[in-house]
């Protein structure tokens, strides 16, 4: 990846960054990682209602986070390049395709994530043992691109 090296942050620069953990520690998250510096993941979907049980700011076009891994060791940073806030029946392919994580279908990708956000450890973050989503359970769709490679 030539002249990304340029754009590498210093270490101080990635301490004041925010974090960004991808699903929970595990080899889910590894395999999410892995995709982003890869190139293969350039979006992801969260849940209004996660960000709001957690406090967070929806994210925004222009700021930057590190990513973590299973370790919460900074692996890479990325910059969102767009935010959406659409029902989950309008997801589209093309969102689904560029998380990287082989989806063809709108079917395969509602089905994994809904057996993410409908997992014992969601549900806990959640505070809400009977959490769940439905077609007008409004996702957070975001586009990032990957800016430095930490490893």
């Amino acid at each position: 990846m030539g002249g990304m090296s340029n754009d590498r942050p210093t270490a101080a620069e990635i301490a004041a960054l925010p974090k960004s953990e991808f699903a929970f520690p595990g080899p889910l998250r590894d395999q999410l990682v892995a995709a982003i510096l890869n190139g293969a993941k350039t979006s992801t979907t969260g849940l209004v209602a996660d960000y709001e049980h957690e406090g967070e700011a929806l994210p925004e076009a222009g700021e930057r986070a590190v990513v973590v891994d299973s370790d919460d060791r900074p692996v890479a940073v990325i910059e969102t390049t767009e935010v959406r806030v659409v029902p989950l029946a309008m997801v589209d392919l093309a969102h689904a395709v560029d998380e990287g994580e082989g989806h063809r279908t709108i079917a395969a990708w509602r089905e994994d994530h809904e057996s993410f956000w409908h997992s014992a450890e969601m549900r806990e973050a959640m505070d809400d043992p009977s959490f769940t989503v439905d077609d007008a359970t409004l996702a957070v769709l975001q586009r990032f691109r990957l800016v430095a490679d930490l490893r």
